[in-house]
């Protein structure tokens, strides 16, 4: 990966450029406080990612920063460690604000820095967001708080309302801020950049650069430094590609499922954190497998003494964290498990690079959680591969694949040859009066039908259904082009009020008094119940499903003539 680093002036024309190939870096090198270091720590990360060791000396130093890079590079942690630092928590003023498109960015975001703050006892951080009760965010604003992060809409509600005061806002963070703009809160930011000091240091992160974004930082940023994650040009080995939507609670019943079906000698798994590895070794060791694990708080003795039992087969599975699996180079691996989805695609190409060697067949499985579908697609192209989506084997499915690989391996051995003994033995059963199709039976039964090594679980569908592939159905909404309705209202609502992506709702047809809208079907009565005392432009909805209104009843042609747009 490298960095591009410039410094923006004027019209954004004349960008001077350097580019670095940059060192892996500690977050000692960073110059953070020891109780930053500690709780970093704690949360298990080994080295600084590019975005952060780039971002933050240059954010201690007071200088505007706009990040340019994608969901999963390390983005919350890049601003909240050096907005922690700046913090006086000799007071209880509000000082720092993080705005983020949705109301489920804002709660990540939130948790991530209280664990970041876990040694700063006297920083109060508080999420605010639609959907929540306001009068619970009032009551823990009157106590004082000296972080927010919250949506733009809620945010400027509290503004309005006067329960939150700007005078000593000292840092404004804009999180994705491009799909804040792509959700219709252009007019929300501003008059939020507007109450605030021109003396504030503005923090700007977004995954893509359009023109709005470049006007947003030449209206409201001073000289500011601009940081981009650049991706080399990647090349993915010829692997068997395969990813799985889970729960996360399902993702070890899941791990030991295709463990057990394909019968692996030699797999890795890969975790982002030292801390998993560690829950991970202990709970395939409780299951009966032979795991162990790989991570930077090992001595170098621990890892040689680990590496040499994987490379002589005493250790079958081999969990690590990317920094301690580097230089790992053994050639029988049959299979890579992606259990958390990587921060960065070019992890994901080393990650899988590791089977498939020397003309063997190669798997990977990744494993993907709500969001990270995302990210999958972000791989897929970056890295120009296909990522084939599973269903979750159920323990059915596992039995009937076991029994079928055994089975072919019967048929090799019997083309083989050489069974002269074992043709012996089987006789001496037959002479007993039992028949060789009972013998075969038998062996079978006892072979597939061993006991488990996984954890009697009850049958449930593991997969967490995404937007990816679901159902679309319409909602009605009785707001329209006449009260001055635009798609960019519909869809920040939708996400605002629900926290969803914006990314996930479909089509948006507005006509003269009512609009018609297509979100997942998994998600309607969610959106439905989150909605229904809400104002669009000043005028209470009702959102129900459309049923009878897309066939053009009477009902819907009272409310007159259609004004169509569409957004896809």
């Amino acid at each position: 990966m490298e960095i591009i680093k410039r410094n923006i002036e004027g019209d954004r024309k004349g960008y001077m450029e350097e580019l670095t190939d940059i060192e892996k870096l500690r977050f000692e090198d960073l110059h953070v406080s020891e109780e930053l270091r500690k709780a970093i720590k704690d949360m298990g990360f080994e080295e600084a990612t590019p975005i952060q060791y780039q971002a933050i000396p240059y954010i201690l130093k007071g200088k505007d920063i706009i990040g340019q890079a994608q969901t999963g590079t390390g983005k919350t942690a890049a601003f909240g460690i050096p907005t922690l630092e700046m913090i006086d928590p000799g007071t209880r003023e509000l000082q720092a604000i993080i705005l983020c498109p949705t109301r489920e960015l804002a709660i990540q975001v939130a948790e991530e820095m209280k664990k970041l703050s876990k040694y700063k006892k006297a920083i109060e951080i508080l999420p605010i967001y639609g959907g929540q009760p306001i009068e619970r965010q009032i009551k823990a604003l009157k106590k004082g708080v000296q972080i927010i992060i919250g949506t733009p809409g809620r945010v400027m509600d509290h503004m309005n309302r006067r329960t939150l005061k700007m005078d000593a806002v000292r840092i404004i963070i804009l999180d994705e801020a491009d799909e804040m703009l792509d959700m219709g809160f252009r007019e929300d930011i501003e008059f939020i950049m507007e109450k605030i000091s021109r003396k504030r240091q503005t923090i700007l992160f977004s995954a893509t650069m359009p023109q709005a974004i470049l006007d947003l930082t030449k209206k409201y940023q001073n000289d500011p430094q601009f940081i981009k994650v650049v991706h080399k040009e990647l090349t993915v080995p010829y692997i068997e590609q395969f990813y799985f939507e889970v729960k996360e609670q399902a993702k070890l019943e899941t791990l030991s499922r295709l463990i057990d079906i394909y019968n692996l000698k030699l797999s890795l798994v890969f975790c982002n954190t030292k801390r998993r590895v560690d829950d991970l070794v202990e709970h395939l060791q409780a299951r009966g497998y032979l795991a162990d694990g790989l991570h930077g708080d090992m001595r170098q003795s621990q890892r040689n003494s680990v590496m040499s039992k994987f490379r002589k087969g005493t250790i079958e599975i081999l969990i690590a964290t990317d920094v301690a699996a580097r230089g790992i180079d053994v050639e029988d691996i049959e299979a890579v498990f992606n259990y958390d989805v990587p921060h960065d695609e070019e992890y994901y190409v080393h990650r899988i690079g590791r089977t498939g060697r020397a003309g063997r067949k190669g798997r990977s499985f990744t494993f993907v959680v709500g969001r990270e579908i995302y990210q999958i697609k972000d791989i897929q192209r970056y890295a120009k591969t296909k990522i084939t989506p599973q269903k979750i084997p159920s323990l059915g499915d596992v039995e009937e694949i076991k029994t079928n690989l055994l089975l072919g391996k019967v048929k090799e051995t019997i083309n083989e040859g050489h069974l002269g003994k074992y043709i012996h033995w089987v006789e001496g059963l037959a002479g007993e009066d039992y028949t060789s199709i009972d013998i075969a039976a038998s062996l079978l039964k006892i072979i597939v039908g061993e006991k488990s090594k996984q954890a009697p679980t009850q049958e449930e569908d593991f997969r967490d259904t995404g937007p990816a592939t679901s159902e679309m159905v319409r909602l009605f909404i009785n707001a329209g082009s006449k009260q001055k309705v635009q798609v960019k209202d519909i869809v920040g609502s939708i996400a605002g009020e629900t926290g969803l992506s914006g990314k996930i709702i479909g089509a948006v047809d507005i006509f003269d008094n009512y609009t018609f809208v297509e979100v997942p079907k998994e998600y309607a009565e969610d959106i439905q119940d989150a909605m229904k005392d809400i104002k669009i432009k000043g005028k209470k909805i009702i959102i129900e499903p459309a049923s009878q209104k897309t066939t053009g009843t009477a009902s819907q042609k009272s409310y007159g003539k259609k004004g169509r747009r569409r957004r896809k």
